[in-house]
């Protein structure tokens, strides 16, 4: 008897608990560490701010000065950002501009709207509190503690925080090595004639798209001839020196689908057949020491496989220890799917201008336009009917590719 087919949440279980994190780690300039995962956990070399300093542009103050909310104070200095000012003496302010050191004997900042400046005195319309706009020493990040934990996605913030608190280097994992190739005798590349019954190979450009959006070092083994052996001698060369090895094709049950029998002789074979659609056919098990992850030819489910399944494999992979399954929004749909699937749907939605979910109205797998013409995939549990104005689980294109 056939086994039942793993459900969507078993299948990407079973390939998050096989993951085996990369160990190896260098160190990289911090203008060179945008995607990479932190090694280590990261300190702070300063308090930042490093001193109370001014978060606008106006007039630094005694408090006391000003509790009539229309006090004349001779300017006594000019403090631009940069520059250190001196001391404040009571009945004087300093103009001051965003980010100065706030001078000492000042414990306030009045904004220029609400100060008038004639010659070299300025009255102050405003009563303010001790500490009205400073920045505190310290009250951002205080030196020595942990900024960024190990296991840590840098992205463009991330990136920042560590430049301001004086970190110039990052120790990083290394990047993943993967290796791709494509199995069909109908594949042909843009440029070359398409002959009868031939299609361009549109998963290799998709795929390894994907792959460099995740920082992976992508070695590229093309178009494979539908042909065990050879299917079985990629699979060996493509094992040496890779981390994970990515197919398209192949991995359905025809007799001209070699990745199953290719895998299970080089290797072993873990996970076959997911009840999702499209997608059903994902292959996931081990080549010598390289992961396996075979994805469908059909390029609609290729590319979403590869968004719930190899996004989150990879960024395990990879040495992220946060959240990396998607997260989703709960949205209107604007349309009606009267018939469920007893598969879990990934249907291909876009945004409406109400703030609802329009279907674009051809939902088969090899209509690649779909994925260009969506913001986002609509996750529809198995059985479920969908009628219009029902809230749904939408996962945005957004939330995947990166």
């Amino acid at each position: 008897m056939k086994p039942p087919m793993l459900s969507v949440r078993e299948a990407l279980t079973q390939l998050l608990d096989a993951v085996r994190p990369i160990q190896d780690s260098e160190v990289v300039n911090t203008l060179d560490a945008n995607g990479r995962v932190l090694a280590f956990e990261q300190r702070s070399t300063i308090d930042v701010p490093s001193a109370d300093n001014t978060s606008m542009d106006g007039y630094a103050v005694r408090a006391s000065d000003c509790e009539s909310g229309s006090a004349t104070l001779h300017v006594a200095q000019r403090i631009p950002a940069g520059s250190v000012g001196d001391y404040l003496a009571p009945g004087t302010a300093a103009r001051i501009f965003t980010g100065a050191l706030v001078p000492p004997g000042a414990d306030a900042v009045v904004m220029q709207e609400q100060c008038e400046l004639v010659g070299d005195s300025v009255t102050v319309r405003h009563a303010p509190r001790p500490g009205e706009w400073i920045r505190r020493v310290g009250e951002d990040v205080s030196a020595g503690s942990v900024i960024l934990p190990a296991g840590t996605r840098l992205r463009s913030q991330e990136m920042g925080l560590a430049a301001s608190s004086g970190l110039a280097t990052l120790p990083v994992l290394r990047r993943a090595r993967v290796a791709v190739f494509f199995t069909g005798d109908e594949l042909a590349m843009p440029g070359e004639p398409l002959k009868p019954g031939a299609i361009y190979n549109s998963n290799r450009y998709t795929l390894r798209a994907l792959l460099e959006n995740f920082g992976c070092e992508v070695t590229d083994f093309g178009i494979v001839p539908d042909s065990l052996e050879a299917t079985r001698a990629t699979l060996r060369e493509a094992a040496r020196g890779h981390d994970l090895i990515i197919t398209s094709g192949g991995v359905s049950v025809g007799e001209e689908d070699h990745i199953k029998p290719a895998v299970e002789a080089e290797g072993k074979l873990n996970l076959w057949q997911i009840a999702d659609k499209p997608g059903k056919p994902l292959a996931f098990g081990e080549v010598a020491s390289a992961f396996f992850i075979g994805l469908p030819g059909n390029p609609v489910s290729s590319f979403i496989t590869f968004l719930l399944f190899v996004r989150p494999f990879l960024l395990r992979l990879q040495g992220a220890t946060g959240p990396v399954e998607p997260r989703g929004y709960t949205m209107r749909a604007d349309f009606a799917l009267p018939k469920a699937d007893r598969r879990n749907e990934f249907l291909r939605v876009r945004v409406n201008a109400a703030g609802g979910l329009d279907l674009f109205p051809n939902q088969s797998s090899g209509v690649l336009t779909s994925t260009v013409w969506g913001d986002g995939l609509v996750d529809n549990p198995p059985g479920q009917a969908i009628a219009e104005g029902d809230l749904v689980r939408f996962i945005p294109f957004a939330e995947l590719q990166h």
